[in-house]
């Protein structure tokens, strides 16, 4: 009995001896991989990558992060210079650096899809994969993403950058006030804001192209009356007002030409001056600017301007082109020449 008992013993200590060297060897060899995978420069092994959160090798270095790995697609268009989205990809590979990108063209096969699923409306456009909702990025910030369908797509406009090329253009209706011909090859749509001095800069341009292109060149007007020039919507409104009585073009030529003038002024008795100084019927003008007759139009006007992004004056569609900021007359007939060679 005794010797059983000892028998039995013997075998537990072997068995206990048989485990401590296979986990020793499992060890000696997960540590033996780490070593010649960091040597060879072949990968790392589970081990390291599990308990290790910067790893060098070859030259490079590889550090953990606790996002997931997420996919874009860019959805652009390579004909287009300023549809280039490699100054955003750095920007969002900062604050998401486990992005994993590719680029689409938007009139392949695929990119038709996904404009017409995501209900794409500009370029370049950047579609995340719902994986996006984990990273500490959309945790913050979840309000610039839009989800269509099963995609997230990023709205750049609302950290201000300037979409490339928009592919839904601006209406132009009946009430729009437009200049030049209804037949002209190209349609220029400028928001703009009277009391803004880079939109009186642009004005200068915008009066030469009209004079070199009477026949080419429709241009209109929409509002966008900035929330920090406190007489811009009365301007607005006086214009409009004008635009009725059939002297849009001189009353806007006076309102930027005397922009220092009312602009220090309080209330709308300027602009009932520059009616009568341009011989308007004062008794319909004046009502017109006191019932802000035109109320709505303005409002209408700057409601589809934020639809396109667009928070700042001038801001220009070029036909499918838009124009951030006031740029001389050259570079403006440049561009209107390259269209009208086309």
């Amino acid at each position: 009995m005794l010797e059983f008992i000892g028998n039995e013993g013997d075998k537990k200590m072997q068995n206990l001896i048989s485990l401590c060297i296979l986990l020793s060897g499992l060890l000696i060899g997960s540590l033996f991989v780490d070593i010649a995978q960091l040597v060879t420069g072949s990968g790392f092994s589970r081990h390291a990558v599990e308990n290790t959160d910067v790893l060098e090798a070859s030259g490079r270095t590889w550090v953990a992060y606790g996002d997931p790995s997420v996919d874009l697609t860019v959805l652009t268009d390579s004909s287009c210079e300023n549809c280039d989205p490699d100054q955003a990809l750095s920007w969002i590979r900062r604050i998401m650096p486990t992005t994993i990108a590719r680029n689409v063209e938007y009139d392949s096969e695929e990119g038709r899809l996904l404009t017409l699923d995501e209900n794409i409306t500009a370029l370049p456009a950047f579609l995340f994969s719902e994986r996006v909702k984990r990273t500490a990025f959309y945790g913050q910030a979840g309000s610039l993403f839009t989800q269509t369908n099963a995609l997230y797509t990023l709205d750049m406009t609302k950290i201000g950058e300037t979409p490339g090329r928009f592919l839904r253009l601006p209406e132009v209706t009946g009430d729009d006030i437009s200049l030049g011909s209804d037949t002209a090859k190209i349609t220029v749509i400028e928001y703009s804001d009277f009391q803004c001095p880079y939109s009186k800069l642009f004005h200068s341009s915008i009066q030469k192209m009209l004079k070199e292109y009477p026949a080419d060149v429709r241009f209109v007007y929409k509002h966008l009356p900035l929330s920090f020039h406190p007489q811009a919507e009365n301007a607005a409104l006086a214009s409009e007002c004008a635009h009725e009585a059939g002297k849009f073009e001189a009353y806007g030529n006076m309102l930027f030409a005397k922009q220092d003038e009312w602009g220090k002024t309080v209330g709308t008795g300027k602009f009932k001056a520059y009616a009568r100084m341009l011989s308007m019927d004062s008794r319909k003008f004046n009502a017109c600017l006191d019932t802000k007759k035109y109320a709505e139009k303005v409002k209408s006007d700057s409601l589809e301007a934020e639809e396109f992004g667009i928070s700042g004056t001038p801001g220009t569609f070029l036909d499918d082109q838009f124009i951030n900021g006031a740029i001389s007359y050259d570079e403006l007939k440049s561009i209107i020449d390259k269209k009208l060679a086309k």
